[in-house]
């Protein structure tokens, strides 16, 4: 083991997925074998983020990656988190030579998986596809599906209702201007926009239109202006998938480390797809919505918008169970499609290094 080794393992872990593809983590190389993580949320200024549990999910997923890339050096991973803020985690991870490590099937995916936002295939998943990536997730958590035309017309509706709050909050149009790099096929460290499945004419009003409030809020009122992307990006591709899923956990997730360890889950379910043959898109705002209705959390100066996300949630409850949605951590659409043309890529490891 050597700091060229761990150099490599690093460089395949940083491409873990990540909400917005925010990268919520840095690398402090500490000796031969041993490397901190220094995590961080993004609640400050992300709406979808203020309990900090989706950048918990992505930093699980930083270490599950991380475990993978080493079995293929035929190292086992060690990982603890230190007593900290919980908004800016720190991990020490320890790396081992063990002779019973088998390289993982899936290191051949990290770097290839990808989100496609636009039609899948709406052939079904075969039970030998369902059942792999059920196995994927580990005994902690199960998956529930929900499939064919009815399954997916009444997901389509539940993320039509979940758009609404997304577009027409004032703290998610910050989010949204900030995360999207225009004129972009690919971006390092946001969504470009050729990558978010609007189409071109749309595409260039949204740009126009979301460079101001003002704009957004007269375009919203007196234009229609949610509804072309609500039917584009939520709406026809809820229709257009094989099956919906959402991950759920034994029990009811408390605090970061179950957040961490459901990210851990969630990778091993996306590479597992992407081993298939098959694409995901996150579909996390209902569950986000949901959480914040369950806590009366006031998320937005617009207070009509609770009463929104509360209605979300029921629509949630009504399609996935009330057990499911109490210990949902994930929630997505699979199927088979054309691999996108563009995508988010990643920092590189020089950047994220703290020297």
């Amino acid at each position: 083991m050597n700091r060229a080794t761990l150099r490599q393992i690093l460089d395949l872990a940083r491409w873990a997925p990540s909400g917005d593809n925010t990268q919520t983590w840095r690398f402090e190389i500490d000796g031969d074998a041993h490397v901190v993580i220094h995590g961080f949320d993004t609640r400050d200024h992300c709406v979808y983020d203020i309990d900090g549990h989706p950048s918990q999910i992505s930093i699980g997923a930083l270490l599950e990656t991380i475990r993978i890339a080493a079995s293929g050096h035929g190292l086992s991973v060690t990982s603890e988190r230190r007593p900290s803020d919980e908004a800016r985690p720190v991990f020490d991870i320890w790396l081992k030579s063990d002779p019973g490590i088998v390289p993982s099937p899936l290191i051949p995916y990290i770097t290839t998986r990808t989100v496609q936002r636009r039609a899948l295939s709406t052939r079904a998943l075969s039970a030998e596809q369902k059942s792999a990536l059920e196995a994927s997730v580990g005994s902690d958590y199960s998956i529930r599906w929900v499939e064919g035309w009815r399954g997916r017309w009444d997901a389509a509706r539940l993320m039509f209702a979940s758009a609404k709050i997304r577009l027409t909050m004032p703290e998610a149009y910050a989010v949204h201007k900030s995360i999207i790099e225009w004129n972009a096929r690919f971006s390092t460290d946001r969504i470009p926009d050729q990558a978010v499945g609007l189409d071109p004419l749309t595409t260039r009003v949204m740009h126009w239109v979301m460079q101001d409030w003002r704009r957004v809020e007269f375009f919203n009122r007196y234009l229609g202006g949610t509804l072309a992307p609500r039917l584009q990006l939520d709406v026809l591709p809820a229709l257009a998938c094989a099956a919906h899923f959402v991950i759920a956990a034994r029990r009811t997730p408390t605090g970061i480390d179950d957040y961490v360890a459901a990210g851990s889950a969630v990778q091993r379910f996306w590479l597992t797809a992407a081993q298939l043959g098959l694409l995901l898109q996150p579909e996390m705002t209902p569950l986000i919505f949901s959480l914040y209705a369950r806590d009366d959390r006031k998320f937005s100066v617009r207070e009509d918008l609770l009463d929104c996300a509360r209605q979300v949630r029921a629509d949630l409850a009504r399609l996935i169970g009330d057990a499911s949605l109490e210990t949902a951590v994930y929630m997505g659409r699979v199927g088979s499609g054309a691999t996108p043309t563009s995508r988010s890529t990643r920092i590189d490891l020089e950047t994220l290094l703290k020297h």
